[in-house]
C-alpha cells in the first residue's frame, strides 16, 4: 500500500507494532490501550495521512459502505415489475392541466385527489370495467407509486365512488380544462365543433330513463342507446358535453347545447360553428344566428338554382388523399345564404356504385314481376301487379326516379306487359351531379379554399368520437343505473382531455402516433424491485425505473417531460428483521 523505505531508528517490535495500528484503523478496530511511545504514534499518524492522501485505502466508514454495497450475485433477485411509462407520462399531463390545484381549491381531501388522479390515468391507459383495472392496479401497473393513493386501499368500489365524484363537478370540472388548455397552447376558440353520437347498452335497461332504442350508428338495432353530444374546437379540445335519450334526434338538440357553449372568443370576431348535415335544418340554423354565431355546414339538400358568386372563380385542391376537389362559390335566389359547390371524384366513384347497385336491383326486381307474368297461377291481375311495383319503387326510391314505367292491362284486368324505360335526360343529370355537395354558410365568401378547409374541421369531432369508442372503451355501456353510466361517459370524457393533451402536443412535433401506439411505447419502460444480500449479511432492496429506450425517450423530449418519476428508492433490511417481517413494504423505501 505504501513504500516508506528503510526507517533506521526503529526496531522490529516498533514495526510490527506500526503495522498492527495500521490495520486496525484500517478495520475500524479501536485500541483499548493508549500508546505512550509518542515515536511509534507519530509513525502511525504519518503513514496513515500518506495512506490517505495517496489513495491507498479507504476511511473506515467509507470502506464499510463499501462492503455493505458488494452484493453476492448469486442472491441477487428481480421482482414486482410494473409498467410505468404511460403512467408517468399521464400523471406529467394531469399536472400539466393543473387538476389537482383545482381540486384542492374545491375541498377535497388529499386522499381523494390522489384517488381521481389514479382513476383518469388508469381510465385512458386500461379502459376497462372498475373490476378489471382495480386488478390491473393492484398487479400489473406502478400508478400508485406515482399518485400516492395506497395500493392497499384500492378496491373497486372505491374506483364506483370517484368516478361519481368526479361526475358531480362536471361543469366546473370541464370549464378548467377548456379554459386551462386554451391558457397552455394560446387557442382562440374562433371555430367550434358540433356534433353527435351514440353507443349502446349491454342488456334490458328496464328501469332507464335515458337508454332508448333509436337509430344506432353501429348498426345495433338489438340494443337501448344512449347520445353524447360534444362540442369541441378544431384542436380536438372538448368544450361542453351532454347526454341525451338514446332516440333523441341530431336536429333537436341544438337548443339545448347553445346556451351552454363554453367558448372564450376574439372580442372582433364572433365564433364560427361548423356543424353535421344531420343538426344543420333551417330552424338550427336561425337559432345559431339569433344567438350571435356565423355557421359553416353541408347543406342538408341539393340546390338547383345556383349561380356563381360574381369575383369568385373555381378553384382546385389536394386533399391528404391526393384526390382533386373543384371548389365554386355560389348563391341561390331563394336563400340569402351562400353556398360553396364542392365536386370529388371519390364521391362521384362511390355514389356511381351505389347508384348501379340499386338500378341494378330495381331493374332485377321489374323482370321478376314480368317473369311472373308468363307463369300459370301467378298474380296476375293490374291492381296486385301495381302494388308490387309499388313496393320495388318505395324499396328503391333513388333509383325509380330514372324510369318511365307502364302497365298494360286487356279488358279483364288482366296484366298482359310491364314497360320500363330509363329517363337518358335524367339519367345524364344525375351522372353529373354524382360527387357533388353543397358546402353552407351564413358568412360572405372570400375564399373558396378557406371556406373548405373551415368546414373540414368537422373531421376532428370524427376522430374525437373514435378515440372515445375504439382507443378508451366507450362501448358498450354495462352499468345498470343511469348516474353511474354518465359517470362512466364522464371519466371516458377526462381521459380523452388527457389523451389529447400528450396528442396535441405531439402533434405539433411531428409525432403523430394514435394512443393505442403511444401506449404500447410507454409500457416498455418497467419499474423493478431488487433484491440482494451483502457482505454483512444484510439485505438491500431497490426500486428503481428501467432505462427508457429510443422511442419513448423520443416522446418524453417532445413533450418536455421527466424521464422518471424517481432515480431510486432504496432500503437496506438486516436479516433479523426479515424474519420478523417476512413481507418488507417497499413503498415506504427511503429516497436515495
Amino acid at each position: 500500500m505504501l513504500n516508506v523505505g528503510f526507517i533506521n531508528d526503529l526496531k522490529a517490535g516498533d514495526l510490527n507494532k506500526i503495522q498492527k495500528k495500521l490495520t486496525d484503523k484500517a478495520q475500524g478496530k479501536s485500541d483499548l490501550f493508549v500508546e505512550n511511545d509518542k515515536k511509534i504514534t507519530a509513525y502511525v499518524d504519518r503513514f496513515w495521512q500518506e495512506m490517505i492522501e495517496k489513495k491507498r485505502i479507504d476511511l473506515p466508514e467509507i470502506a464499510l459502505e463499501k462492503r455493505k454495497k458488494l452484493v453476492d450475485l448469486e442472491t441477487i433477485r428481480n421482482k414486482d415489475v410494473r409498467e410505468i411509462g404511460t403512467e408517468w407520462i399521464g400523471y406529467q399531463t394531469l399536472e400539466q392541466l393543473q387538476i389537482k390545484i383545482f381540486l384542492e381549491k374545491l375541498g377535497w381531501e388529499e386522499s381523494q385527489i390522489q384517488l381521481a388522479l389514479t382513476q383518469i390515468i388508469s381510465r385512458a391507459v386500461y379502459p376497462f370495467s372498475e373490476l378489471r383495472t382495480s386488478r390491473w392496479i393492484q398487479e400489473n401497473s406502478a400508478i400508485c407509486e406515482i399518485t400516492g393513493f395506497p395500493l392497499e386501499k384500492m378496491t373497486k368500489d372505491k374506483l364506483y365512488q370517484s368516478a361519481l365524484n368526479l361526475y358531480g363537478i362536471k361543469d366546473q370540472l370541464e370549464q378548467h380544462l377548456s379554459i386551462k388548455t386554451n391558457e397552455l397552447f394560446d387557442i382562440q376558440d374562433k371555430i367550434i365543433l358540433y356534433d353527435l353520437t351514440n353507443t349502446y347498452f349491454e342488456g334490458q335497461k328496464k328501469n332507464s330513463k335515458l337508454a332508448k332504442f333509436g337509430r344506432s350508428k353501429e348498426k345495433r338495432s338489438d340494443a337501448k342507446l344512449i347520445v353524447l353530444a360534444l362540442v369541441t374546437n378544431p384542436e380536438g379540445f372538448i368544450k361542453y358535453s351532454n347526454i341525451f335519450e338514446g332516440n333523441t334526434g341530431d336536429s333537436v338538440t341544438l337548443p339545448t347545447i347553445i346556451d351552454n357553449l363554453r367558448i372564450k372568443t376574439s372580442h372582433n370576431q364572433r365564433a364560427l360553428v361548423v356543424l353535421d348535415a344531420g343538426i344543420a335544418t333551417d330552424d338550427n340554423l336561425a337559432l345559431l344566428e339569433a344567438k350571435g354565431y356565423d355557421y359553416v355546414c353541408v347543406s342538408r339538400s341539393k340546390i338547383k338554382d345556383y349561380k356563381p358568386v360574381a369575383g369568385c372563380s373555381s378553384q382546385s385542391v389536394e386533399t391528404k388523399n391526393k384526390q382533386i376537389l373543384t371548389l365554386q362559390c355560389v348563391s341561390s335566389d331563394k336563400v340569402t345564404d351562400y353556398y360553396l359547390k364542392v365536386k370529388s371524384p371519390g364521391k362521384a366513384l362511390k355514389e356511381q356504385a351505389m347508384k348501379t347497385q340499386f338500378e341494378t336491383r330495381f331493374e332485377e326486381g321489374l323482370e321478376h314481376i314480368k317473369i311472373g307474368l308468363t307463369k300459370k297461377h301467378s298474380v296476375k291481375k293490374t291492381d296486385k301487379i301495381n302494388q308490387r311495383i309499388g313496393r320495388i319503387i318505395q324499396k328503391y326510391p333513388s333509383a325509380s326516379k330514372n324510369y318511365s314505367i307502364e302497365v298494360k292491362s286487356n279488358e279483364n284486368g288482366i296484366v298482359t306487359e310491364i314497360i320500363y324505360t330509363k329517363n337518358q335526360r335524367i339519367d345524364q343529370l344525375n351522372n353529373e351531379n354524382l360527387g357533388v355537395y353543397f358546402v353552407r354558410t351564413n358568412l360572405a365568401p372570400k375564399d373558396e379554399q378557406a371556406l373548405w378547409t373551415i368546414y373540414n374541421t368537422i373531421r376532428e369531432i370524427e376522430s374525437t368520437f373514435r378515440t372515445l369508442k375504439t382507443d378508451l372503451d366507450l362501448r358498450p355501456i354495462y352499468h345498470k343505473n343511469d348516474g353511474s353510466t354518465m359517470a362512466h361517459l364522464h371519466l371516458g370524457l377526462l381521459a380523452y382531455w388527457l389523451v389529447n393533451t400528450i396528442r396535441y402536443q405531439l402533434k405539433q412535433k411531428g409525432i403523430n402516433h394514435d394512443w393505442q401506439e403511444i401506449v404500447r411505447i410507454g409500457n416498455t419502460q418497467k419499474i423493478v424491485t431488487t433484491t440482494g444480500k451483502n457482505q454483512e449479511d444484510e439485505t438491500i432492496f431497490i426500486r428503481r425505473c428501467s432505462e427508457p429506450n429510443e422511442k419513448i425517450q423520443t416522446i418524453y423530449k417532445a413533450l418536455n417531460y421527466k424521464s422518471y418519476p424517481f432515480v431510486k428508492r432504496k432500503s437496506v433490511v438486516h436479516s433479523s428483521e426479515l424474519k420478523k417481517n417476512k413481507i418488507p413494504i417497499l413503498q415506504n423505501l427511503s429516497p436515495d
